[in-house]
């Protein structure tokens, strides 16, 4: 309609432009999240479950709510409804194959750290844990993989490892036997990652939007992928200057295939298919820094 109001027959809530724009300023407030004018029907059908869990009668109430403080769970479970979490194992190959050749020529009595920036569902870390098991022919690599998510709802199924066999179908017969168990009776149609992987994971909430991030580098490598896409070129800037002193003077970082960071060319610059190492002085300064002494990977 003209007014932007959706016509009260079509759905069971009122959902006007004004509530669009008064969504669409929290979440870029809260997650960075720049929401597109293309995006109103999924907000509709995404809050409006909450309006429904709620037992609310308006997306005014809802939102008032959230403007006048609201709970912590409530901000919570809004921003997990508003999250993407479009993921699979191995995907964009090259970045596995690429942190494999890279974990290779690592010495084998030190150990990695790797962080997982995005871990939705837990596909992309696993993924990263199976590329390290192979790279060092071990269950038990020194690896230590920090997967950490904005969405309380995704990380919860990244720690179970429990997936529909179909998420691993396309995974070589080999991996699937190494990696994975088969469920049965009750557990039928479901597969679990073996233990030993997920001893080397390690799952925590976090903002990228928040002013300090808890745990300290250096890092190896660390993967944001497909993350960056959904905030502007200032809020992007703005988290590569806090994730990128976190990783070593020679280490990588993996962005997804439609991002890019020329506006950042002074913090981070490409070294191949979306690949990415430290500025030349970013580099200089982790370099002159010395061995950082706290290497801690727990996030409190």
């Amino acid at each position: 309609m003209a007014d932007g109001t959706t016509p009260a027959e079509a759905r069971d809530f009122v959902f006007t432009a004004r509530d669009f724009e008064r969504v669409r300023k929290l979440i870029y407030g809260k997650a960075g999240i720049a929401l597109a004018e293309s995006k109103e029907e999924m907000v509709y059908s995404r809050l409006a479950r909450r309006l429904r869990a709620l037992r609310l009668d308006s997306f005014k109430t809802y939102l008032d709510g959230l403007e006048a403080g609201g709970s912590e769970q409530e901000w919570q479970d809004f921003t997990n409804a508003l999250t993407t979490n479009l993921t699979s194992f191995f995907r964009e190959a090259h970045h596995f194959d690429a942190l494999r050749d890279f974990l290779r020529q690592q010495p084998r009595d030190r150990q990695v750290r790797i962080w997982c920036s995005a871990a939705s569902t837990g596909e992309e870390p696993y993924s990263l844990a199976i590329t390290a098991c192979e790279a060092y022919d071990s269950l038990t690599p020194p690896v230590a993989i920090l997967s950490t998510d904005i969405d309380t709802n995704v990380l919860a199924t990244a720690e179970r490892g429990v997936y529909p066999l179909d998420r691993i179908e396309k995974m070589s017969l080999e991996r699937k036997r190494r990696f994975f168990q088969k469920g049965q009776g009750s557990t039928a149609g479901q597969c679990r990652v073996v233990e030993p992987l997920r001893k080397l994971l390690t799952f925590r909430q976090l903002n990228l939007l928040d002013a300090r991030y808890p745990m300290k580098g250096p890092f190896d490598a660390i993967f944001c992928r497909n993350v960056m896409i959904y905030f502007d070129k200032p809020t992007q800037l703005s988290v590569l200057k806090k994730m990128v002193p976190l990783l070593s003077h020679d280490g990588l970082f993996f962005a997804g295939h439609s991002e890019s960071f020329f506006h950042a060319a002074d913090v981070i610059q490409p070294i191949g298919r979306t690949i990415y190492k430290r500025s030349a002085r970013n580099a200089h300064e982790a370099a002159a820094s010395g061995p950082v002494a706290a290497r801690a990977h727990r996030v409190s």
